[in-house]
């Protein structure tokens, strides 16, 4: 059953070494294939770089004494690189430089951009140079300028404003504010938020919704009252929610294929590997399990032949190559959301989810005959 954190960590740069080489040496633009739903081309960098991001900040933020020399070094070169890559996608005068400011889409992944450096607050923000500071504030703020959908969108708006107060830039509490008092009027009950005043069959509540109402109230908890009311609140929701996503895993390490972007692939499990990251997990899941169910997942999933081409850019699919799973929204930048997933390499190896025993998680205990508790709903 071993999916150890070797692994893990291998999968992770896999995926994100096209990205983050290419950028480093300013030709993401020139090396990216954009053939794919190719009227999504100029939003495809910032989707590639800003997904790949958040799913790495908490390793790079990891404390590197916790870590054995080989991991270190490793760390340090990747922490390097991502702020090299910053750099690069936000100096007007770089040939990779994104867009931010227009089309709708580039809202989305500067926020995705935003909650990595949310994550990675020393890394990341304290790691940039005055002038790569100043670039990537202003890249934060000129994302201002798109309106964001009354629905999941308004944690984008928020999440902008949460990375200019990390980089201690003016923000905007009230966009901060708006995503929050929303959202708890769209709240349906036992741990699911609606996308909007309806309930969608999707995940959503893991791609975005929840790890990002998570980390705001919690970053934004001392700055303001209210948040603080509704913190634990907000924080219990999403320990149930991730329970869900946690049975959800089958035996061998597969999911229900159902609702929108599925192929952001194992990015379904974002806000269970946040709550494993954060120690956030209810009671009765044992960090190891989904350690174990997490990890079968993602063995399952890098098992396809087919799911990157001959250069080691991500194709769409849930099992390798699937286009007709992408929406016309999908380019190949967007699937890098599937990142999320490795949100616990941010956990230090002597921690529990690492260091415990293998053991089954609830899909493969009860189905070999196991005893698992009963589920309830939270009230």
């Amino acid at each position: 059953m071993t999916y150890g954190r070797k692994e893990w960590l291998a999968a992770l740069l896999k995926i994100t070494d096209p990205v983050l080489d290419a950028l480093a040496a300013g030709e993401l633009k020139k090396k990216m294939p954009l053939g794919f739903h190719s009227e999504r081309a100029e939003f495809a960098p910032l989707e590639a770089f800003g997904r790949s991001m958040q799913g790495l900040a908490p390793w790079l933020e990891a404390d590197s004494d916790g870590l054995n020399p080989g991991e270190q070094a490793l760390q340090r070169q990747y922490r390097e690189k991502s702020v090299r890559c910053i750099a690069r996608a936000t100096d007007p005068e770089s040939p990779d430089y994104m867009v931010f400011d227009r089309g709708g889409q580039p809202l989305v992944d500067t926020a995705f951009l935003a909650h990595a450096i949310v994550r990675a607050p020393r890394a990341l923000a304290g790691a940039l140079s005055g002038e790569e500071r100043r670039n990537l504030a202003q890249a934060f703020r000129s994302s201002r300028q798109i309106p964001a959908f009354n629905s999941n969108w308004i944690f984008f708006s928020a999440m902008v404003e949460a990375a200019l107060y990390v980089l201690g830039e003016p923000y905007d509490m009230m966009r901060v504010l708006y995503a929050l008092r929303t959202f708890q009027g769209w709240y349906k009950g036992d741990g699911i938020y609606g996308d909007g005043a309806m309930f969608h069959w999707d995940y959503y509540n893991s791609f975005v919704i929840q790890p990002m109402y998570v980390d705001l109230v919690t970053l934004f908890s001392e700055e303001n009252r209210e948040i603080a009311q509704m913190r634990d609140r907000v924080i219990s929701r999403a320990a149930r929610y991730a329970s869900v996503l946690e049975r959800m895993i089958g035996p061998e390490g597969s999911y229900p294929v159902v609702g929108r972007s599925i192929c952001y692939r194992f990015g379904t499990f974002h806000m269970l590997s946040q709550a494993a990251l954060q120690h956030g997990l209810e009671e009765g899941i044992s960090p190891a399990s989904v350690r174990c169910g997490l990890g079968a997942v993602i063995r399952r999933v890098m098992s396809a032949p087919d799911m990157f081409d001959g250069d080691g850019w991500l194709l769409p699919g849930v099992y390798g190559h699937q286009p007709e799973l992408a929406e016309e929204y999908i380019n190949i930048g967007s699937l890098y959301l599937c990142t999320a997933v490795f949100l616990p390499l941010g956990l230090l190896p002597s921690d529990e989810f690492w260091s415990g025993e293998d053991e089954e998680w609830s899909g493969r205990r009860v189905w070999s005959g196991g005893h698992i508790r009963i589920d309830h709903a939270i009230d």
